[in-house]
């Protein structure tokens, strides 16, 4: 039965590779890896033999088409990423959304993701988040500031790291130099960081320290300060 299988991999540490991701990728007729080179070492740790195809952002309009074709031949096809679980800031949104136009079954693993673990040992409250990703490069980047000076809910955003000390600096700006952020790079590896305080805290840390790895950014939502009415029984001074 044809079947698209997302399948989340290791964001750092192999031994998050699940049993069953494993399983699946040696029993699929073909791998779809964002970067064939990266995700060979993978496959050639965990002995998975699996064909594999070039799947990203600069070609996944033009092989949607073909792929579905081999989907409803009845083939089975994992989609896998660099790192992490494939369509959340990376390839794999149009042909699962292709998939389902199609009626073709996709089913998503459940494995390594970076923005969750960050938002956890963030220390900020995580009953309600917002996941931005990336931010606008230029376009519509002040604007997007603007709207999230005013979001209450931890937000949580990627940013590669030789743009990260430009961004804390935009969040001293537009979010005030007291907001609370925790900045988590190389999850889940040797030199996993977890760098907490406030916006000019961590600002001045990687203004002096130059970061490295891939990097998570958890930032704590504004403060809404309720009005306390008086009551009627109190005096008024």
């Amino acid at each position: 039965m044809s079947k698209l299988y997302i399948v989340p991999t290791p964001i750092g540490n192999l031994e998050d590779m699940t049993f069953r991701a494993i399983r699946i990728l040696k029993e699929v007729d073909l791998i779809l890896a964002e970067d064939t080179r990266t995700s060979g070492k993978l496959l050639k740790h965990f002995e998975i033999g699996t064909h594999m195809h070039s799947h990203h952002m600069h070609n996944e309009h033009k092989t949607v088409e073909n792929l579905i074709s081999r989907l409803k031949a009845g083939e089975t096809i994992a989609l896998i990423s660099d790192a992490g679980t494939p369509a959340i800031s990376d390839p794999g949104f149009l042909l699962t959304r292709a998939c389902v136009e199609n009626g073709i079954t996709v089913e998503c693993l459940p494995g390594a993701t970076a923005f969750v673990p960050a938002l956890v040992n963030s220390g900020l409250p995580n009953d309600k988040f917002i996941f931005e990703g990336f931010l606008p490069e230029k376009k519509g980047r002040q604007t997007r500031y603007l709207e999230l000076a005013e979001e209450t809910r931890t937000m949580i955003l990627y940013v590669s790291p030789h743009k990260l000390v430009k961004t804390l600096a935009e969040f001293v700006t537009y979010f005030g130099e007291d907001r609370q952020i925790c900045v988590s790079r190389e999850l889940s590896k040797l030199h996993e960081e977890n760098r907490r305080g406030t916006a000019k805290e961590v600002l001045a840390h990687f203004e002096k320290t130059a970061p490295r790895g891939e990097i998570v950014v958890v930032v704590a939502g504004k403060t809404i300060v309720k009005e306390v009415k008086k009551s009627k029984f109190q005096k008024e001074e």
